[in-house]
């Protein structure tokens, strides 16, 4: 699993929205990547209208919030209009199938998707803060304000 110090190379996957998210077009921001499990779960859904609430709260601290799990872009869609998901991206780490969890170290190959977890990386590129939470525990958004700080 990648650790705090650790550079995250560029990467690009759909999002919700079936439009490209490129890192290398996001230089000089931070990126807080919160794995959830799958869609149309509870406590991924609080997850995920949790960064979408606090989208202001990012945008003031250069952050750039995406929901990131395994399923593919037309289910992100659905699932991001059933929630009411407005202003963030969900990205679509459906192909290669788990390839950005995988490469994290956060693919759970006995599941299937990824663990709960959030990763911060930094303007440069560099993981800031990683934390891997219970399967049903929803994180705390307030934790992760507090390494943007």
């Amino acid at each position: 699993m990648i650790e705090i110090g650790d550079m995250v190379g560029d990467f690009e996957l759909k999002d919700h929205l079936d439009q490209m998210f490129r890192t290398k077009e996001h230089r000089g921001k931070k990126i807080l990547l919160s794995f959830h499990p799958l869609a149309w779960t509870s406590i991924c859904r609080d997850q995920m209208l949790s960064l979408d609430k606090n989208y202001d709260r990012f945008v003031e601290k250069n952050t750039i919030a995406l929901g990131v799990s395994i399923d593919s872009v037309f289910t992100k869609k659905a699932w991001a209009d059933a929630i009411g998901i407005k202003n963030i991206r969900l990205l679509c780490d459906f192909w290669p199938y788990g390839g950005l969890a995988l490469r994290l170290g956060l693919f759970r190959y006995k599941d299937g998707f990824s663990e709960r977890a959030n990763v911060i990386i930094d303007e440069k590129g560099q993981v800031i803060f990683i934390k891997v939470y219970p399967i049903r525990e929803l994180p705390d958004i307030e934790e992760v304000f507090t390494h943007l700080k």
